[in-house]
């Protein structure tokens, strides 16, 4: 899929995945640092050779595996996926990366977010009134004590997920869900409200409903231990398709 839309030359972006650096007081914070590139070779659908980023003048030695979100500006369009560095090195005075795709190749629009297919066990509840002001203000307020349903999240993004429930929510409500992911050798719990942007009953299920829904207000902690679920988890699926 790889050679049927990139073709040489097309121009690139490579973000990284997740990086810290450290500010003015030490501190360790948080950062993305996106390079402007170019495809420089195609070897096969699942590496590529591409021209080491330059800044001011100054070739980046982006490190050996590295881990970045590729966007392709190709003729049909942006297409995007995960990428690492497994080699880097000088060929006829051009300094090269070479890259090995970890998911495959996807249509990309701005704005979107990397979306994982996945069963993963949620509950959830809908939000009344009282607690709208809390959410705004980003104040912690999950009563654990008030009853939780049941459901299922089948795929989930930094920017929201679709779940399936016995329980129907109204379009445009508010919803708490609370879930588990493992994230970086640890089993970590998300408590997050989410706005309903479809709801509808499953074709032959009577009683089902799946829904979509919107991060609202979501930390920046949170949206990044999501995003690196995801990572680890196409990472994981691209090596047992290869057999590794």
């Amino acid at each position: 899929m790889l050679s049927k839309y990139v073709t040489l030359g097309d121009k690139l972006e490579l973000e990284t995945v997740e990086r810290h650096i450290e500010d003015e007081q030490n501190q360790v914070v948080k950062a993305r640092k996106t390079y402007k590139s170019q495809v420089y070779d195609i070897i096969s659908e699942d590496q590529i050779k591409i021209a080491m980023p330059m800044e001011q003048g100054k070739v980046i030695l982006l490190p050996v595996d590295g881990e970045y979100n590729i966007c392709f500006y190709t003729k049909s369009g942006l297409y995007q996926c995960l990428a690492r560095v497994i080699d880097r090195y000088k060929s006829n005075n051009v300094f090269i990366l070479l890259m090995e795709m970890t998911t495959d190749l996807r249509k990309y629009q701005r704005r979107e977010y990397y979306r994982l297919n996945c069963v993963l066990d949620m509950r959830c509840r809908q939000l009344d009134e009282k607690e709208l002001p809390k959410i705004m203000e980003k104040v912690q307020f999950i009563d654990t004590d008030i009853t939780l349903n049941n459901g299922i999240i089948v795929d989930i993004s930094g920017g929201g997920a679709r779940f399936i429930s016995a329980v129907q929510y109204p379009n445009q409500s508010l919803i708490l869900f609370i879930f588990s992911l493992f994230v970086n050798g640890e089993m970590i719990e998300y408590q997050l409200v989410g706005q309903v942007l479809l709801s509808e009953e499953l074709e032959n299920r009577k009683n089902e409903y799946e829904h979509r829904i919107q991060f609202t207000n979501i930390m920046n902690d949170d949206r990044e231990g999501i995003i690196r679920y995801i990572f680890e988890e196409e990472r994981k699926k691209r090596r047992r398709e290869k057999g590794l």
